[in-house]
C-alpha cells in the first residue's frame, strides 16, 4: 500500500507554494503602499499589511486544500497537495495558524478595519474557496475583497473613514478583472472537474478581452476618481494602458495574458498614487 497523501512530508518547499504566496504577497504590497500613502503611524502600518498577508495566506492554503482532490484528477504538477510535496495535515497546521494570526492583527488595527477585513475581506474570498468558483458569481468574492481593501487601510487611522467610492470601485473592478485572467490559463481543467465560474461560461475568446476591459475601466476610475485634474504622468500611463488593451484584444499567443497583467501593475501604481 502507498503511504496516503496525509502523511506526506513537507519538502521543497511545498507548504510555502501551496499558500499562493505571490498572490499574497503582491496583496500585502499593495495594503502597505496604501498604508503609508495614506499616513498610517508605522507601528499601525505593519500591523495591516500583516493582517492582510495572514489572510491571503489563509485564502491560498484553504483553497489546495478544498482543490486536492480535483488537482490530483487533473494531474497539476505545480500543485504540492496533488503531487506529495506536502501533507494535507501540514497544510491544515499552517492554515489554522495563518487564521489565528489574522484575527489577532485585524483587531489590533481596530475594531471597524478589522471588522470590515475579516468578513468583507477575508470570509468573503473564503465563499470562493468554498464552492462560489463553481457558480456565475465567481467574481463576487473578488469584487468585495479587493474593492474593500482601501477601507481596511484607511478605517485603521487616527481618523477612520471610508474611502471614495471610486476608489472602492476601481478595487472591485481590478479584482474582477485580476479573477477572469487568473481563471483563463486553467479553464479546461477546471471543466473537467466541473468548476463554471464565470470566465469557464463566457469561454476564453469573451473572457479576455472582458478583463482588458475591466482593467482598463479600473485605471480610468484611479486616474479620474481624485479631485483635480490628472497629473501628466497619469495621462501617459492611460495611454500605455490603452495600449496594451489594444494588443490584449488583437494579440495572439501568451502576449495578451502578459499585456492584461501589466494593465494590472499599472493600475495598482495608479490606485495607490491616488491614494
Amino acid at each position: 500500500m502507498t503511504a496516503p497523501v496525509t502523511a506526506a512530508p513537507v519538502r521543497g518547499g511545498g507548504l510555502l507554494t501551496a499558500a499562493h504566496p505571490g498572490p499574497a504577497v503582491a496583496v500585502a504590497t499593495v495594503a502597505a503602499l496604501l498604508a503609508v500613502d495614506a499616513g498610517l503611524a508605522p507601528g499601525t502600518a505593519v500591523v495591516v499589511t500583516l493582517a492582510v498577508l495572514s489572510g491571503h495566506l489563509t485564502l491560498g492554503w484553504a483553497n489546495d486544500l478544498l482543490d486536492a482532490r480535483r488537482d490530483r484528477a487533473v494531474g497539476r504538477t505545480d500543485k504540492p497537495l496533488a503531487t506529495g510535496r506536502v501533507g494535507t495535515g501540514a497544510v491544515t497546521a499552517a492554515l489554522a495558524g495563518a487564521g489565528l494570526a489574522c484575527v489577532v492583527l485585524s483587531l489590533a488595527a481596530g475594531w471597524r478595519s478589522g471588522l470590515v477585513h475579516l468578513v468583507l475581506g477575508i470570509a468573503a474570498g473564503q465563499t470562493y474557496n468554498l464552492g462560489l468558483k463553481r457558480t456565475a458569481l465567481s467574481w463576487l468574492p473578488y469584487a468585495v475583497t479587493f474593492g474593500t481593501l482601501p477601507a481596511v487601510v484607511s478605517l485603521a487611522g487616527e481618523v477612520p473613514a471610508w474611502p471614495p467610492w471610486w476608489m472602492t470601485a476601481a478595487g472591485a473592478t481590478l479584482g474582477v478583472g485580476a479573477h477572469v485572467l487568473n481563471a483563463l490559463p486553467d479553464l479546461a481543467d477546471d471543466l473537467r472537474t466541473g468548476v463554471r465560474g464565470l470566465p469557464h461560461r463566457l469561454g476564453e475568446r469573451t473572457a479576455r478581452p472582458l478583463a482588458a476591459g475591466l482593467l482598463l475601466a479600473a485605471s480610468v476610475l484611479a486616474a479620474f476618481g481624485p479631485a483635480g485634474a490628472p497629473a501628466a504622468w497619469v495621462w501617459v500611463v492611460l495611454l500605455v494602458v490603452a495600449a496594451l488593451a489594444a494588443f490584449a484584444l488583437t494579440g495572439r499567443g501568451r502576449g495578451p495574458f502578459r499585456a492584461a497583467m501589466a494593465i494590472a501593475l499599472l493600475d495598482v501604481v495608479l490606485l495607490v498614487a491616488a491614494g
